[in-house]
């Protein structure tokens, strides 16, 4: 059983030398182990599906997929959708808007192949696995950012990804995280926009 531990993340609770000694970069998520901390999602969910047979393990023959789809996710698909949610970090105000144009196309590119995927190998998205609640948490945030630019992602245009966030969020385990973290009761069909996150 793991206990859930809520974070400030205004800043404060982000930089606390507490947190920091658990994961140096101020970011969210930490994933307290015996073994020591686990931060960055990636490994976090590597981690759990690991140790709690989430996933493929390393001996089954759909470990390979299932490492290269979490690894593109991270890799790929998050670091752009994060240049869609803070794009002052990483492009001058006068340039973005075309930063966060440039990263929108990415993102759809990287969600096409992903569909595909999940059309070719389901077994590897079961709803709420590791993959799935990656994917689901990363589509929610395109459904809601940038909070001031032109809406450019719509779940519709990805037929199978939409059915399959439909089927996820009625999980008893969505239902409750939903609750829990006040996310409204379609948190990935429909989420709703967000305010501009803080710098």
């Amino acid at each position: 059983m793991l206990d859930l531990v809520p974070i400030d993340r205004s800043g404060a609770g982000l930089d606390s030398p507490a947190y920091r000694s658990l994961n140096p970069t101020g970011t969210i998520p930490v994933l307290e182990t015996p073994q020591g901390p686990v931060s960055e999602t990636g490994a976090a969910l590597l981690y759990l599906s690991d140790s709690q047979g989430l996933g493929p393990g390393p001996e089954a023959p759909l470990r390979p997929a299932f490492l290269k789809w979490l690894f593109y996710i991270s890799n790929t698909l998050h670091p752009d959708l994060r240049q869609m949610i803070r794009p002052w970090r990483f492009a001058a105000p006068e340039a973005e808007a075309g930063q966060a144009n440039l990263a929108a196309a990415r993102v759809l590119g990287a969600l096409a192949l992903i569909e595909e995927a999940m059309r070719s190998t389901p077994q590897l998205f079961p709803p709420l696995g590791p993959l799935s609640a990656y994917l689901l948490m990363l589509t929610r945030w395109a459904a809601q950012y940038p909070a001031d630019h032109p809406p450019w992602f719509r779940l519709e245009a990805f037929p199978d990804l939409a059915a399959h966030a439909a089927l996820a969020e009625v999980l008893p385990a969505a239902r409750q995280i939903a609750r829990e973290e006040g996310l409204g009761p379609t948190p990935f069909t429909r989420p709703p926009k967000a305010a501009r996150p803080s710098p």
